[in-house]
């Protein structure tokens, strides 16, 4: 495949929040093969799966504040409606 690089500027807040997640997933593991308590291992989780969510978050607004916009271009102010609520709403994922 030759693709184009596609990064935009949030890409690199997202690998530094991917990485800390994968660093405190694998803490989560060893926390298991210890027998940690399974309140400390859920919290520890929780944890992991928010910071994973947001970079999921992240990632998708980035998407559409940058690509949908250079697909769509410059619309008049009626028409640019529903795609502004679009992106609103997608803020609630």
């Amino acid at each position: 495949m030759n693709e184009l690089l596609h990064l935009h500027e949030t890409h690199p807040e997202i690998v530094k929040r991917l990485k800390r997640a994968d660093g405190h997933l694998k803490g989560i593991i060893e926390m298991i093969e210890t027998g940690r308590p399974c309140i400390e291992i859920a919290q520890q989780l929780q944890a992991v799966e928010k910071a994973i969510g947001q970079a999921k978050k992240t990632l998708i607004q980035d998407h559409l504040d940058h690509c949908l916009e250079d697909v769509v271009g410059p619309l008049p102010r009626d028409q640019r409606r529903s795609i502004d609520e679009f992106k609103l709403i997608t803020k609630y994922l």
